[in-house]
């Protein structure tokens, strides 16, 4: 019956997806189940976890922030005179192709120069330790940075796409691409201070597809505001939430919709939720543990080795 009954909320993550990425709007959603307030008792989380056979992991923005990474979220989170927002959709790139490109080739610079932190690491970690005892942890990340990926995580779902693949407008190829820079009219460019002036860098010049007799024009392979998820990374979301039997939400402000739906809908059926943030988020009550604080001081003792796991 429960399960059942998820599968019909999780469906409906597909539907939200499909009107587009977007963040919350003022009014808050609401949630059909209320809980007490959330517990902070570590001890009490780690005998859930050592428990636990299915573990999804949920990050966002904040897991990253330790590494140095510009979130561009709040007052301070402009690039030149604009706020990612108003760079980060389809009609701004059709606008100014350029502009867009300049901030994205920025935005890859930067990754370039950043390592995973403790909180990265420790989530690799707890993935390759537990795959040894036939238990699985799937990441569902929000970030385009691939941190994740370079600490070791495997089993990765990039819901938002990532800065390092590209996608042409032409004929549709998605390819990884790690140049540096990523065309040579970039080189150099990009520069976030507010003074700087766009460098109308015409389109010819831009990163174009090399798949034979294309050359179309090329666009980060990231999911823009008012733009939909992929389907098919969607389902693979709905039936890891489907099977966990613990959930941890990391870093993220449960305000961008739909990944800010996924954690409560898990938490609806009866699944022990931990967020682990800087600050309480709209969705805090929703959950079972509430762990205060930075990712990468929080996270590594929740993740360790339980004295109860054996290890062969």
């Amino acid at each position: 019956m429960l399960m059942s009954r998820f599968r019909f909320t999780a469906g409906r993550l597909v539907s939200q997806a499909c009107r587009g990425l977007k963040a919350a709007a003022s009014k808050k959603p609401k949630f059909c189940l209320e809980m007490a307030r959330p517990s902070s008792n570590m001890a009490d989380f780690r005998e859930v976890f050592a428990k636990a056979k299915h573990i999804a992991i949920i990050t966002g923005a904040g897991v990253s922030a330790e590494s140095g990474v510009p979130t561009f979220r709040g007052a301070g989170g402009f690039w030149r005179k604009w706020q990612a927002q108003e760079l980060a959709t389809p009609e701004a790139f059709a606008r100014n192709p350029s502009r867009v490109w300049e901030f994205y080739h920025y935005r890859r610079e930067v990754m370039l120069s950043k390592h995973p932190n403790p909180a990265h690491i420790a989530i690799a970690e707890c993935e390759r330790r537990l795959s040894k005892q036939g238990r699985s942890v799937v990441v569902i990340t929000q970030n385009i940075d691939e941190l994740h990926r370079k600490a070791g995580t495997k089993h990765l779902l990039e819901i938002h796409g990532s800065l390092f693949k590209t996608r042409c407008t032409n004929c549709g190829n998605v390819a990884a691409n790690y140049k540096s820079p990523i065309c040579p009219a970039l080189a150099g460019r990009g520069a976030p201070d507010p003074e700087t002036e766009d460098a109308a860098i015409p389109v010819e010049d831009l990163p174009q597809c090399e798949e034979d007799g294309c050359n179309g024009l090329l666009r980060p392979h990231v999911v823009w505001f008012g733009e939909t998820l992929d389907p098919d990374i969607l389902t693979e979301v709905e039936k890891e939430l489907e099977i966990c039997d613990l959930c941890l939400v990391v870093g993220t402000s449960s305000v961008v919709y739909p990944a800010a739906m996924f954690a409560p809908q898990v938490s609806a059926r009866g699944v022990p939720v931990a967020e682990f943030n800087m600050e309480a988020t709209p969705a805090t009550n929703r959950f079972r543990f509430h762990f205060p604080g930075p990712c990468g001081t929080t996270l590594p003792p929740a993740l360790a080795r339980h004295q109860t796991e054996i290890i062969s």
